[in-house]
């Protein structure tokens, strides 16, 4: 006999990586309802999932409008723009109250699991203290606990050095159901090493060959129109540079960064701060895995995104960076290219997913 099948709700939601990877983890997974707040995030999502229920707009509306489903997993990764190390930890951004839906959504719910997915600073953050209260006698999640650890995507087979807070909640009737225990590593003997930068490009075309995909198709979801939807390939799109950036790049050698160039191609601003990142205008290196891709990553002055090889004066393009993390040919992303390079870049590495899936399957 087959096993049951294990119904999901996917919260903040994006363009559907965390449910990916649990999909991928295990075929038992259904996700039965999404909740995002981006409409061509929310299209990317019901592209890839068409027989999921998404519904496009605020999680407190949808709260006070929608029948929230019985589920056997919550997952989702509330904004985490407030609590960023990259934004200074503004506690005070209102984007760091909306654990509180999450966990409005638990009560109504009422998962065997939850999965909350953050930055690796969410769990030194006040809403990770008031999220765990909760959990306490006469709290909101009384009947629930939950354990953290900040996971590195490299250790699950994703091709990028990604650190992420993740949270594993479970009823308390059930037991904690574990830590899935990592495929790869960097030093340990017994577990093939780190995947590279090198593994995920392999075959890759140098030269973007998809600039005349993106006007021929589009997708209407809602009472609106966007460009798409678009598998991973269709997404090796060119980018015009500036030819001070093009001479920029010829300097920079495989791992280099700005440290790299002549005093004349340095920006003004470059000339007055010799220290700080060295990933600024940064070449990835094609024997380590990626840094983490973040959602500029088509910006050569916002990390080390530029192309690993230093013949190739371009920063990685949408096709590359999805491939970074690990989505397949089957996902679809839809809207404008800044909207899906927030799509790729916003998204759980799916190797990572896909080993929290693995574990919960295990359990349930």
């Amino acid at each position: 006999m087959p096993r049951s099948q294990i119904r999901v709700l996917d919260l903040f939601a994006g363009a559907g990586g965390l449910s990916a990877g649990l999909h991928e983890g295990s075929a038992r997974f259904r996700s039965v309802q999404a909740v995002e707040w981006e409409p061509a995030a929310a299209a990317a999502f019901q592209a890839t999932f068409p027989e999921t229920e998404v519904y496009a707009g605020d999680i407190k509306a949808w709260l006070d409008e929608v029948q929230v489903p019985a589920v056997d997993v919550i997952i989702g990764g509330p904004p985490c723009q407030g609590f960023s190390t990259l934004n200074r930890n503004d506690e005070e951004d209102s984007r760091n109250e909306l654990w509180r839906e999450y966990a409005r959504t638990i009560v109504r719910a009422q998962p065997s699991y939850f999965v909350v997915e953050n930055v690796a600073a969410f769990a030194k953050s006040p809403q990770y203290l008031d999220f765990k209260a909760a959990t306490q006698l006469g709290g909101q999640l009384e009947d629930y606990d939950f354990e953290f650890q900040v996971l590195n995507a490299a250790d699950y087979g994703a091709a990028q050095a990604r650190k992420r807070t993740v949270i594993i909640g479970y009823h308390r009737t059930l037991d904690f159901p574990g830590w899935p225990p990592p495929t790869h590593s960097a030093k340990a003997e017994n577990l093939p090493r780190h995947r590279t930068v090198a593994d995920v490009l392999a075959g890759v075309p140098y030269v973007p060959d998809m600039d005349g995909e993106f006007n021929r198709w589009s997708t209407t979801f809602g009472d609106k129109e966007f460009a798409g939807s678009f598998a991973p390939r269709q997404l090796h799109w060119s980018r015009k540079y500036t030819q001070l950036s093009k001479d920029r790049f010829a300097h920079i050698p495989e791992g280099g960064s700005r440290f790299d160039l002549p005093e004349a191609l340095l920006a003004n601003c470059w000339r007055n701060h010799r220290s700080g990142s060295g990933d600024v205008m940064g070449r990835l290196h094609w024997n380590r895995p990626s840094v983490t891709i973040r959602t500029e990553f088509f910006k050569p002055e916002k990390g080390r995104y530029l192309h690993p090889d230093p013949e190739v004066h371009r920063a990685i393009t949408h096709y590359e960076a999805a491939r970074i993390q690990g989505f397949s040919e089957t996902h679809r992303f839809v809207g404008s290219r800044t909207a899906i390079a927030k799509q790729i870049g916003n998204a759980v590495p799916i190797p990572l997913g896909a080993a929290i899936g693995r574990q919960l399957a295990t359990v349930l």
